[in-house]
């Protein structure tokens, strides 16, 4: 209905307000990056009055965000299809990839000693089928009312920190196609022990997602993704709904169960 209305900053001022809604926000983690069309292919961007774009059907809107709060920090980022136009060409392929790296990653298990140098390349693999690839690390450290970029662990090229159980860190693959659009999928997750299956000598560590929100089906190619890969993000929306859809007024909660729909 506001279609060309919303600019970048209301976006982000949007965000903050319904953070504070909660009463229990301390401050926002970091300012927050609210990017559409070409500004999202921008890593860093800082949105000002100078560069505010409106946010324009078919345009992928890349935000991400985060609160300090007294029991936690978060940071997440969706990207997302403004509706009233296809995509821009490309897209849909690149999100699939991006998301099928974060999947690869949020589903891994791993042995104990496994770092993050050696997580990285999971993340990166289905972009890099493609000849892509992006500039940033894939993951950080985060702390709990503290810094949201917090050592010593962190999956990238050169994460040489072990993982250990309890550690929290970003899982944050994306694609940046520079003048046109920015794809970036952020949830944080935690360290676990795995149940042991297989070699019975062998301690194994998986991650679990802290992060719900849910993950723009408009901008996927069902194809392209295997019966694991469908079933891990049906699951993940399932627990998204069952979790926060109690908490939402029911607008938001039809809204919700219609995100959060399995893939067939």
């Amino acid at each position: 209905g506001r279609s060309g209305k919303i600019s970048e900053i209301d976006a982000a001022r949007k965000a903050e307000s319904l953070r504070a809604e909660t009463g229990k926000l301390r401050d926002l983690s970091f300012d927050t990056i609210s990017g559409s069309g070409p500004n999202g292919a921008i890593v860093h961007y800082r949105v000002t009055h100078a560069t505010n774009r409106r946010l324009r059907p078919g345009d992928l809107y890349l935000i991400d965000s985060g609160g300090q709060y007294a029991d936690g920090t978060t940071d997440v980022t969706r990207t997302v299809l403004i509706e009233g136009h296809p995509p821009p060409i490309g897209a849909v392929d690149s999100f699939t990839r991006v998301l099928r790296g974060h999947i690869a990653l949020a589903a891994a298990r791993f042995p104990v000693g496994t770092n993050g140098m050696q997580l990285d390349t999971l993340a990166r693999a289905p972009l890099w089928g493609a000849g892509q690839d992006f500039d940033h690390g894939t993951g950080h450290g985060v702390g709990s009312y503290l810094s949201v970029h917090e050592g010593p662990q962190r999956i990238s090229k050169g994460g040489v920190v072990a993982m250990a159980p309890g550690m929290i860190v970003s899982n944050e693959p994306g694609y940046y196609a520079a003048g046109r659009f920015g794809i970036r999928i952020e949830n944080l997750q935690y360290v676990r022990p795995a149940k042991r299956t297989g070699d019975k000598h062998r301690d194994m560590l998986e991650f679990a997602p802290l992060t719900l929100a849910p993950i723009d089906r408009r901008l996927i190619d069902k194809a392209a993704l295997t019966p694991d890969e469908k079933l891990w993000l049906n699951t993940y929306h399932a627990d998204v709904l069952a979790k926060v859809g109690p908490l939402v007024d029911s607008g938001t909660g039809n809204w919700l169960e219609k995100a959060c729909r399995p893939l067939r």
